[in-house]
């Protein structure tokens, strides 16, 4: 059982979010033995929504990170809560054997169920992360525009039709001043916020609810039995339930999960505050993304800043110059922003899977997994948290319908694993221009 890969720090990864917290709470390392009910390994949104969820069941919860509480994607990623999930078809042809013509059902109900928890969570604990609606899927072709509108039909169908509009040319450039779009799907249920501010605001809650945090306590053994525990440097967690949720930010536990998943890196920057700019170039307050496989994605910030993120590097490896890269994305999309002064620019780990599926089972009797939510991470952790929460509690349907997913393991683990990942996603770039 190796060490996690990161080496932990009191720090934060400087980005525009660590630069605007609402919440400076620095929890202990872990010292000395504790027990509890079950052991959380990871620090982002799985581990803390799941904490959340098993402490207001009653039950005693310890978190142990690495870093800092929020130190990986969850704090740095775009913060669009959306209905988009990576992985509904190959879903839907694995699901269908368990659950049958409700297949469908079960697919469109996690679509929004992440957005329901997150804001009665945020309604709940009066977290203050500058939740916000309204969303544009952007076209940039007529192909899109197919695809569009075959999600309006649908949510028009499922009741949504007060929520959904779409929107020609003309419809996107009175919600958005760029060039680049021939249509849009608005979405009013989507949602947009501050990830690190809602991740520490639940840590919080969780700790409120009674649940121990550990900050800078990498976890560097998973003892498996009857009476399962982790192990640090300096402590131990003594647990009848141990669950796994750091992500692709580790490496325990290689035996079972080398080769399932693997990061790819993702850039974003902000740029200095743009005034009355902002509200000219977004008069709506959308978060935007566009169709595409590689696509661009960005919103306005609470202090009137463009975020604005894209070009996911497959490589598994940080770019060097993020801003450079995404200067003329950005100038791209918004001509008036040529120039514009880039204040932050920071990169994150995703965890993808190969048919991008969550990833959740057993590594045995007491011990727990949940990964891979490949780029669509701020809804779906929230889900599969609860998922968790209900499975570690005795009611195992919903896990059991991910858990029996089949999923490819790939030889060497990240030394094949991301060059395959890198050729897949220059596959699908060369489909792009041809459909």
């Amino acid at each position: 059982m190796n060490a996690a890969l990161n080496t932990g720090t009191a720090q934060r990864a400087a980005s525009y979010y660590s630069a605007s917290l609402n919440d400076q709470t620095q929890y202990p390392t872990l010292q000395g033995t504790v027990e509890v009910d079950v052991a959380i390994i990871g620090g982002g949104f799985t581990g803390v929504a799941s904490a959340v969820e098993l402490a207001e069941r009653g039950l005693k919860v310890a978190i142990v990170e690495t870093n800092r509480i929020g130190w990986g994607a969850s704090g740095r990623n775009g913060g669009q809560v959306t209905g988009s999930l990576s992985g509904d078809e190959a879903m839907r042809k694995q699901m269908r054997a368990r659950l049958g013509d409700d297949v469908d059902d079960f697919i469109w109900h996690l679509r929004f169920r992440g957005h329901d928890i997150i804001q009665q969570r945020v309604a709940r604990y009066g977290i203050d992360c500058d939740l916000k609606r309204g969303h544009l899927h952007a076209a940039m072709k007529p192909s899109h525009m197919a695809e569009l509108e075959g999600f309006a039909t649908e949510a028009m169908l499922r009741g949504m039709g007060d929520q959904v509009e779409l929107l020609d040319r003309e419809g996107v450039r009175r919600h958005l001043d760029s060039p680049l779009y021939l249509g849009a799907l608005k979405n009013q249920r989507n949602l947009h916020l501050h990830p690190l501010n809602l991740c520490l605001g639940e840590a919080r809650a969780a700790h409120g609810l009674g649940a121990l945090i550990f900050e800078n306590s990498q976890v560097l053994e998973i003892i498996h039995g009857p009476r399962p525990a982790v192990v640090t440097a300096q402590g131990r967690i003594e647990a009848k339930q141990v669950m796994l949720a750091g992500d692709v930010y580790h490496k325990l536990e290689p035996g079972q999960l080398k080769g399932k998943i693997f990061p790819a890196m993702g850039g974003i920057v902000t740029t200095a505050p743009l005034g009355d700019l902002a509200r000219q170039l977004n008069p709506h307050d959308l978060a935007v993304y566009d169709c595409r496989f590689v696509l661009d994605y960005y919103r306005m910030t609470a202090d009137g800043r463009l975020l604005f993120g894209g070009g996911a590097n497959y490589s598994g490896r940080d770019s060097r110059d993020i801003a450079g890269e995404l200067r003329p994305c950005i100038e791209r999309t918004f001509p008036a922003l040529k120039g514009v002064p880039i204040e932050f620019q920071w990169s994150c780990a995703m965890g993808i899977v190969v048919n991008r599926i969550p990833q959740l089972g057993k590594l045995s009797e007491n011990v727990w997994y949940c990964q891979g939510y490949s780029g669509h991470g701020i809804a779906t952790s929230h889900i599969m948290g609860e998922i968790m929460a209900e499975a570690i509690t005795g009611t195992l349907e919903q896990f059991d319908t991910f858990a029996g997913c089949s999923h490819i393991r790939v030889p060497m683990g990240d030394l094949l694993g991301n060059p395959l990942l890198a050729a897949g996603m220059w596959y699908y770039q060369m489909l792009e221009k041809l459909r």
